[in-house]
């Protein structure tokens, strides 16, 4: 059969054009000629998706928070290590579901998964090439020792020439960025570095202390550590801290996989697209952990409402609860009499539209039966018809 046939059979089909296209190509790979088939296919297809849809009037919403609510109860608060790297620690359970509906900009534990390229997946050496480009590296990771000298009226460091070696460093590259960073004479005795300042005082030395400690050498910043994992036939990275962006533009770094649990950063990023796919992920992931299994649905309803305007907010006062339309229902959940003052001080009016305001004020709420209104039509006129 052929793709042109399979579009003219499916046109007036209730399915959406995604389904459609991915029920055509699976018709066509799977090459079911038959006609008696295909039709089959299509109109069970069609029956499987019209029992997943919602009834009109259904409450989604309070389905959606049930449904994520009560397995929430299940959920322990520890942090777990996370996908068996025993290094790397992870929050999960119950603060990392806290973590995604609050859409917090940085999460406690910031982690990436980096998956690498064909070209390097395979080879442990090239895996552990990328790693050392991804570590952040900086003065005192490669240094033994960075002290203030009363003596000289200097800074002090003393270099390990493992590290740098490991690290793939010379002494030059960490004069040369220590020079970027700060007006210093830096003086090279082979492994011992002397920084100078133009007036030295031990106030002025001790300021610059940390500074100098902290000077990025190599490497994507706020990564502190990389670990290699080999998973079936492939070489997998796990970052402690996250930067998708500066990780993106490493050589051997497959950007379609790279993932990061960080969903602010994915926002900015990769769009608001991807980070509602990434909040659906997580949740889900969270959940499995536990061993629990909640519908994706109840997830999407509330990735949805997360992203609607175009930024990931979070589901509280600050975000999507804070900002209903209703005065009686963001009186309802948070800060009630700041709200109802505000409102009363500007003379706004309750539409009353909502689930929470109705049931407020003692009326049906608009779902299920109470979507529906009886008229009655004054024109009609006993025997006859209009």
């Amino acid at each position: 059969m052929q793709m042109a046939d399979l579009e003219k059979k499916l046109e007036n089909s209730v399915l959406p054009p995604l389904l459609k296209r991915e029920l055509s190509e699976k018709i066509l790979r799977e090459e079911i000629s038959e006609e008696y088939l295909v039709d089959e296919i299509i109109s069970e297809t069609t029956r499987a998706y019209e029992r997943t849809l919602v009834e009109p009037g259904e409450a989604v919403g309070v389905v959606a928070a049930q449904s994520i609510g009560e397995p929430g109860t299940q959920m322990t608060m520890r942090t777990f290590h996370y996908a068996g790297v025993a290094e790397l620690n992870v929050t999960l359970g119950l603060p990392r579901m806290i973590e995604i509906v609050d859409a917090r900009k940085e999460p406690s534990t910031p982690t990436m998964t980096i998956y690498l390229n064909d070209e390097f997946k395979g080879n442990r050496e090239k895996a552990a090439t990328v790693a050392k480009n991804i570590e952040s590296t900086n003065v005192e990771s490669v240094s033994e020792d960075i002290s203030v000298d009363l003596v000289n009226e200097c800074i002090t460091i003393i270099l390990n020439n493992q590290q740098l070696e490991s690290r793939g460093l010379t002494v030059p590259d960490v004069i040369d960025a220590i020079k970027s960073k700060m007006k210093l004479k830096i003086e090279d005795h082979e492994n011992v570095l002397n920084l100078k300042i133009k007036t030295p005082s031990l106030k002025a030395l001790r300021k610059r202390l940390p500074k100098v400690r902290a000077i990025h050498l190599k490497g994507v910043q706020n990564i502190k550590r990389v670990i290699i994992r080999k998973e079936v036939d492939e070489y997998i990275l796990y970052s402690e801290g996250s930067n998708i962006k500066e990780v993106f533009d490493i050589e051997g770094v497959d950007t379609t996989k790279t993932t990061t649990n960080n969903i602010v950063e994915i926002q900015d990023v990769l769009g608001i697209e991807a980070a509602r796919n990434a909040i659906i992920y997580e949740m889900d992931a969270t959940l499995g952990n536990q061993g629990l299994t909640v519908d994706k649905r109840h997830l999407m309803m509330v990735a949805d409402l997360m992203c609607t305007d175009g930024v990931v907010k979070p589901i509280g006062r600050h975000g999507i609860g804070g900002e209903k339309a209703s005065v009686l229902a963001r009186a309802a959940f948070e800060e009630t009499v700041k709200h109802l003052y505000s409102a009363s001080m500007r003379g706004y009016v309750d539409e009353l539209g909502g689930v929470v305001e109705n049931i407020i004020v003692g009326k049906p709420i608009s779902m299920g039966t109470g979507c529906i209104d009886i008229c009655i039509d004054k024109s009609y006129e006993e025997g006859k018809e209009l």
